[in-house]
């Protein structure tokens, strides 16, 4: 076949293939135009999963209908001038709208400020219609209709109309957090409306944002970013860790106000998380990059998804240095879920999920009543021995008179002191100081593991095993990077053969290599000779290691695989060297364990990621007790 010209509706098809994956790409290219046309409010209208219909409508400075042919033309753009390198807007190839309109039926309808009156046009499969007068108020109105009609083999590869609805929200939320000061609305006949009014571009209006988002526990549960390294700013917030997720769906990011799945960002988020996560849990976050659009390549992705970094060791070491310095300086914090899920536990008539019984956990009132006593359920009502009975009533028979108690029943409760909790913990009060502290005064052991502590205004159980793993944990990481770590000499050099340009990257970074124990140098030009590994390793196998090491410095310029095989065998001998669940602790013990905790960065959590410590406010406790 010999080579020739394509046509324009061809070319167009090709470009709808890269750019509009599914009816949600398009949500966000004409979400993304009404924003970078300076829009405060922006409402989308979907049908059908966004395959029969689209319908974005904005309040923004609108096109001339003069350009109006020149918006669906191919590279036709006003957010762009001469320089690829200075991009500042959300939009800029001109490649959206000519390419959702080659395989759907298009129109536009929009009118500036300056302008008497609407102009309209539309494209219907690639042909384009004439311009023509229409009604509007200032703005644009996109509406896509018949998404693909115009290439069906497409369609066989969209999902469900719920699973295309779910996609369209998730852009739209994504979208939303960046721009607060932006009001949305997203419905239509296959979704329920969503509402984000708009707030202000304070951090404060931020938040606020997050938290229509993302629910109104995160801010209760984030720490707030704020760093800046070499013209790199990083803002945001990030949750505490434990209050985590079962996938990394809630981790937003954001370079200059655009909305990125970036692989080195992510990578970033987990590195800074190592320590205090366990690997099935992901942090939930919110981080905004920005920095001078001269030194960050958006044009590297179809749909603009991706972003290239002109230093990318630089934006990892701000994100993952950021985030472990905020975690350090917010010192101890418990998650208000485990609040919320003791609470539940706690509950009258609460049950576990084995619970064989009525849905609701509870025995029905006539099962229970069978139960109670030899009278029988069908012998007529007995109110001395109703569980529900009045203690004002006076029943001589249950052996209450006017007054309340007779004597020999009171009797029983005057027979001795009542063993108290706090006994536990030693007879005296507690001092004014520890109940004033993060975790409070220790009041009692129970079950051989769990601390029992009292705060002015709630009520702590701790783990004490987990709580002195994570203690231990720390003391053995700051000794193990406080100096260089031991070495052991290998008797005969061990000689891997690597690609040149890994072997290249190695010998780069051999001196922060041999502080690790790992003792690297160049043998040839395409292998190197290791001659010394850490003494902590053991027999390890040095071929693996080092080819590891290579594919994170080509991925992420860092050589934290070796640190992290450290940190791990720290944890291993943290982990057996922690107090054991079943030793009684003095009282004097477990507070010291108590203040220790409030001291250590990092321990909320122990090494495997599980709470060390579930804090129970007073104002709870008063709810369970119907006092509130």
């Amino acid at each position: 076949m010999p080579i020739r010209q394509l046509s324009e509706t061809m070319i167009n098809q090709i470009a709808a293939g890269e750019v509009i994956e599914r009816p949600a790409s398009v949500v966000k290219e004409l979400v993304e135009n009404a924003l970078d046309a300076g829009a405060s409010k922006v409402e989308i209208v979907t049908s059908g999963g966004g395959l029969n219909l689209i319908r974005v409508t904005d309040d923004g400075s609108g096109i001339p209908e003069k350009e109006l042919a020149l918006a669906i033309a191919r590279h036709c753009t006003s957010k762009l001038a001469e320089d690829i390198h200075d991009i500042r807007s959300l939009g800029f190839r001109g490649e959206a709208l000519p390419s959702i309109g080659s395989v759907s039926r298009l129109s536009i309808r929009s009118r500036t400020a300056t302008s008497d009156g609407a102009a309209e046009i539309g494209i219907e499969g690639g042909r384009i219609l004439p311009v023509r007068p229409a009604a509007a108020n200032r703005g644009t109105t996109v509406e896509v209709r018949d998404l693909f009609f115009a290439t069906p083999a497409r369609l066989k590869f969209m999902k469900g109309e719920r699973a295309e609805s779910s996609a369209i929200s998730d852009v739209v939320k994504r979208i939303a957090i960046a721009f607060p000061s932006v009001r949305f609305t997203l419905a239509g006949s296959d979704r329920s409306t969503l509402e984000l009014p708009a707030t202000d571009d304070s951090p404060e209006g931020s938040l606020r944002r997050v938290a229509q988002v993302m629910g109104a526990e995160f801010p209760d549960n984030s720490i707030a970013i704020d760093a800046m390294r070499e013209g790199v700013r990083l803002t945001g917030h990030v949750s505490i860790p434990s209050f985590t997720r079962a996938n990394a769906l809630q981790q937003y990011a954001y370079v200059n106000g655009r909305p990125v799945r970036d692989k080195l960002i992510a990578g970033a988020i987990r590195g800074a998380f190592a320590d205090v996560l366990p690997r099935d849990r992901h942090a939930v976050t919110v981080l905004f990059l920005t920095l001078d659009p001269a030194i960050v390549d958006v044009n590297v992705h179809p749909a603009k998804a991706d972003v290239r970094f002109r230093d990318p060791g630089l934006v990892r070491g701000l994100i993952v240095g950021s985030i472990r310095q905020a975690l350090a300086d917010a010192g101890i914090r418990a998650a208000t879920s485990g609040a919320a899920g003791m609470m539940a536990a706690f509950r009258p008539g609460a049950a576990p999920y084995s619970h064989g019984g009525p849905a609701n956990g509870h025995r029905s009132y006539e099962a229970a009543y069978r139960a109670s006593g030899p009278a029988g359920f069908d012998h007529g009502f007995d109110p001395a021995r109703s569980p529900q009975r009045p203690l004002d009533m006076g029943f001589e028979s249950a052996g209450f008179g006017h007054r309340g108690l007779h004597e020999n029943d009171q009797a029983a409760f005057d027979a001795g002191p009542l063993a108290s909790a706090d006994a536990r913990a030693g007879q005296s009060e507690a001092a004014e100081t520890l109940l004033g502290t993060v975790l409070g005064a220790a009041r009692a052991q129970v079950h051989e593991n769990y601390i029992v502590a009292q705060t002015r205004d709630s009520l702590v159980i701790v783990d004490q095993h987990a709580a002195h793993e994570r203690l231990v944990y720390e003391a053995l990481k700051n000794a193990l990077h406080s100096r260089p770590v031991a070495s052991q000499m290998l008797l005969l050099p061990e000689i891997i053969d690597l690609p040149e340009e890994d072997a290249e990257r190695l010998a780069m970074h051999s001196e922060t290599l041999a502080r690790f124990g790992l003792g690297i140098e160049r043998f040839g030009p395409g292998a190197v000779a290791v001659r010394e590994t850490p003494s902590m390793l053991g027999e390890t196998n040095v071929q693996q290691l080092v080819r590891d090491l290579a594919d994170e410095i080509a991925d992420n310029d860092t050589v934290d695989t070796l640190k992290e095989r450290l940190d791990k065998i720290a944890a291993t001998m943290a982990c057996h060297g922690s107090v054991r669940s079943g030793r009684l602790l003095k009282a004097e013990e477990m507070n010291a364990l108590l203040r220790q905790m409030e001291a250590t960065p990092g321990s909320g959590t122990c090494n495997h990621g599980r709470p060390t410590y579930i804090e129970l406010k007073l104002a709870d406790i008063e709810r369970l007790f119907g006092r509130r």
